[in-house]
């Protein structure tokens, strides 16, 4: 059950508390689902009402592995080796990303997708997030989804995917555990018409 927190008549995620916010008052949502749960979608909606700032963990790794520099070229060498990124490395990518931005509100995609990413994070940034949005979707319904897109994603067959659906529910789901023993929890429903999720979630960042 969705669990609906009462706050001040103008909700924090408005574009008007955005620049609003005093300075340094970074304020974070995580964004948590099986791949294939429609997190990109609906941050995407939310980006777009609210004003707020997406950033995907994925995409800012992808992007640093491109760029040419040593950590990246380092970043990229580690993946093709199956070795895990250092949680310091993507937690520094999420703090300039926060600070390039100029804004206080942000969506994290994506991360953290361990409790030693989640520890890091909090320690590194000194940042507790207000609650994680939790995109539960049965694995059959991601499966669909994924197999049915065309995003030039050569990860995207059917051994890949079961990989990743086994590495969400080894490593992620301890995180959101961790966070539901502090009732920030927001569990949605992902297996809907996109429509009809959204209409849910909004009402979490309204009812703020």
């Amino acid at each position: 059950m969705l669990r609906h927190v009462p706050g001040p008549r103008i909700s924090p995620f408005s574009p008007r508390a955005q620049q609003s916010a005093a300075p340094g008052d970074k304020r974070v949502v995580f964004v948590l689902g099986g791949p294939g749960s429609g997190k990109g979608t609906q941050s995407s909606r939310l980006v777009e009402e609210f004003g707020v700032v997406h950033l995907s963990a994925g995409d800012l790794l992808r992007a640093h592995m491109l760029s040419g520099s040593e950590e990246g070229k380092m970043v990229a060498d580690m993946i093709a080796a199956g070795q895990i990124v250092p949680s310091r490395v993507t937690v520094d990518l999420l703090q300039r990303a926060m600070s390039a931005s100029g804004a206080r509100i942000f969506l994290i995609d994506g991360f953290p997708r361990n409790d030693e990413n989640r520890a890091a994070f909090e320690k590194q940034t000194g940042i507790h997030p207000d609650f994680v949005l939790f995109f539960d979707c049965p694995e059959d319904v991601m499966e669909r989804r994924l197999l049915g897109r065309n995003e030039g994603r050569t990860d995207d067959n059917i051994e890949t995917i079961r990989k990743r659906f086994r590495v969400f529910l080894e490593q992620s789901l301890p995180v959101i555990q961790h966070y539901d023993g502090q009732s920030k929890v927001r569990k949605i429903c992902a297996d809907r018409e996109p429509e009809d999720v959204y209409a849910e979630v909004r009402q979490l960042f309204r009812g703020l």
